[in-house]
């Protein structure tokens, strides 16, 4: 069990955790979530061991392997593959054993990398990497080969490879494409071990984690279930402390009036010195404070457009001549269009993006657009664009040289950068606070028509949802591009699907590409089964020994033994229940024990089938060893 006591911890100033305490149940999937700023990558920084807290502690099981996803992994010459492999610490020290072990050690080494399934380690890595984008051609590139926001994904392949006791990720959906989130959703569900994640993926949230851990004024409250639930319980929970807060306030009123009437009175004096003391010993109750999010100001246009906004017919954009990114462009934008783009990273959605823009011109076909057209684009790194030097006031004066510094800090403390953040560098800032100026920034000027790509990352939810209120209110088009499901669901009411070389209409919702992208998750996976393991970079096996020279064989005997066992014990649990399904009185009497048999034996036939598959490979191990 991972225990948080009395956590206490400063920094730059101010106080992040004040006697903060949790007890985190083991195999659990908690999220930790809280207001962007209020301290939970400092908590995981904690939990690391990565900086000291000023009073309290964190304890981990005895033995318990942790692990968390850096920014992104170093760009070495080390194969894609080989790096993923490197992960499993215990399969690398063996396999780096096997090349110097004495010849009675060989049998004991290769009987542990059969028992945590070494032979298959190269597939489950290919699965891992082809389910976050990677094709199979990049699993013998170097590192040094990838961007940042790739690297990024192998350092989160590599701990999904590894499966640590404890898992911590930190905004693991941040660089990822919407197929990328969906395939992790998926794949973080069946996590065997504990996990903690700082997630502002409502949708992950709530299919994901059966815990949420709240860190909320220095303070850290778990609570059962998903997100939605957490939301539930909270609200309830406020509503019963604001109860109580005016039964007491009640209570001191009435006591209060009493001792007014009569603290004069010689006779009452008495009673009113007692009703003090109970005003004394009344306890303190604070009104539950609620946390405000500022909203997004995005104006709409003044004056509609008459319709199309913009059309495409047999259109071509690339970067190099005779080499486009996207072609066959047929489409046509109006002012009530809301358009979810979808489609795998490098499929050319950011391609496209720059088209609508303007931001690059058409290599052939037509691309028609009204010429009073304004665009409003967000992307992504337009956060990492700005200069670290500069501070959100300095950015209005060049955007607002004409209005009054009065004017300028009204506005940006609208847009929920208050007094203290005004003269930030943007290095300071967090980056919800960068994303927020932006996205504001970006539609100051009322648009015709807003291009956002992932405008969600760094957002907290109560922020994505003001940027969801914002939208719906707003009435000029949208583009969307996010790997937030429920941002797409709730904003987009058509859908274009970026894809072999084009972009056009997908016939269908969020949901049924959901289980479009699952589906071909899966079939990757099948064939990653099915074709050979990719070679590993290891050094050659040792010589075998001399003919003479009997390899130990207790570990692989042992496990023949321990397997025998088990498929005994499961055959006899098959034999209990066919015994039972066989007497006519288990019918007569009452039908759902029978229907609960039936379903147990179903469940010890399948145990009793792999009990026999483990047995048989067992028992070829061993064969393969004594010979």
């Amino acid at each position: 069990m991972l225990q948080i006591r009395d956590l206490t911890h400063d920094a730059w100033g101010r106080r992040f955790l004040d006697r903060a305490s949790a007890s985190i149940p083991p195999g659990a999937k908690v999220g930790l979530v809280g207001r962007n700023g209020v301290g939970k990558s400092t908590l995981f920084g904690l939990i690391r061991d990565q900086a000291r807290a000023g009073d309290g502690e964190i304890s981990l099981p005895r033995g318990a392997r942790l692990a968390a996803v850096d920014q992104e992994h170093p760009a070495t010459p080390v194969t894609l593959i080989d790096t993923i492999l490197a992960a499993d610490e215990e399969r690398a020290s063996l396999m780096a054993r096997l090349e110097t072990a004495p010849p009675e050690e060989i049998g004991d080494i290769y009987g542990r990398l059969a028992e945590i399934g070494a032979d298959r380690a190269p597939s489950r890595a290919a699965e891992i990497l082809s389910g976050l984008g990677f094709t199979p051609g990049d699993l013998a590139r170097p590192m040094a080969e990838f961007s940042g926001g790739w690297r990024m994904r192998v350092a989160l392949a590599a701990a999904l490879f590894a499966e640590p006791d404890i898992l911590l990720l930190d905004e693991p959906t941040n660089y990822l494409d919407l197929e990328g989130a969906l395939w992790l959703e998926a794949r973080l569900r069946k996590y065997p071990h504990t996990l903690l994640v700082i997630s502002h993926e409502r949708d992950l949230l709530n299919n994901v984690v059966d815990h949420i851990l709240h860190l909320e004024g220095g303070k850290t409250t778990l609570y059962p279930g998903g997100y939605d639930d957490f939301e539930r319980q909270r609200e309830e929970r406020a509503r019963v402390e604001e109860a109580m807060r005016q039964k007491v306030e009640a209570q001191r009123a009435h006591l209060q009036s009493f001792v007014d009437r009569f603290r004069a009175k010689a006779s009452k004096a008495v009673q009113a010195q007692s009703r003090l003391k109970m005003i004394a010993r009344l306890p303190p109750v604070s009104a539950a404070a609620r946390e405000h999010t500022a909203p997004f100001l995005l104006p709409s246009p003044e004056k509609p457009l008459a319709p199309p906004l913009m059309r495409m017919e047999q259109a071509s954009v690339g970067y190099e001549p005779g080499k486009p990114v996207l072609k066959g462009l047929n489409l046509r934008l109006d002012l009530d269009d809301r358009i979810g783009l979808l489609g795998v990273n490098g499929a050319g959605k950011s391609t496209f993006a720059r088209l609508v823009a303007g931001d690059l011109a058409a290599a052939d076909g037509e691309v028609w657009r009204d010429r009073r057209l304004k665009v409003g684009w967000f992307h992504q790194h337009q956060i990492e664009a700005l200069d670290p030097e500069e501070t959100p006031l300095d950015i209005l004066r060049r955007r607002l040289p004409e209005a009054s510094e009065a004017a300028r800090r009204s506005r940006l403390a609208q847009w929920g950068l208050g007094v203290d953040k005004v003269e930030t560098t943007a290095a300071n800032l967090s980056g919800g606070e960068r994303a927020r100026l932006l996205l504001n920034l970006v539609a100051m000027e009322a648009p015709h028509l807003l291009i956002l790509d992932e405008p969600t990352n760094h957002l907290d939810i109560d922020s994505r949802r003001a940027l969801l209120d914002a939208l719906n209110d707003y009435e000029g088009a949208v583009i969307l591009i996010t790997h937030d499901r429920s941002l797409m669901e709730l904003v987009a009411d058509r859908l274009w699907l970026a894809e072999d070389g084009t972009v056009r209409p997908f016939d269908g919702d969020v949901e049924s590409y959901a289980r479009r992208v699952v589906e071909r998750a899966r079939q990757a996976a099948r064939e990653a089964d099915a074709r050979p393991a990719p070679q590993e970079a290891a050094p050659p096996p040792p010589p075998p020994p001399p003919v003479k020279a009997k390899a130990p064989t207790g570990n692989a005997r042992r496990r023949v033994e321990a397997t025998e066992a088990a498929m005994e014990k499961a055959a006899a649990r098959l034999a209990e229940l066919d015994a039972a399904l066989a007497d006519p009185a288990t019918f007569t009497g009452d039908p759902r024990r029978a229907a609960e048999l039936g379903r147990a034996r179903t469940e010890a036939q399948a145990a009793l089938d792999a009990a026999e598959q483990a047995w048989l490979e067992a028992v070829e191990a061993f064969e393969a060893l004594k010979a």
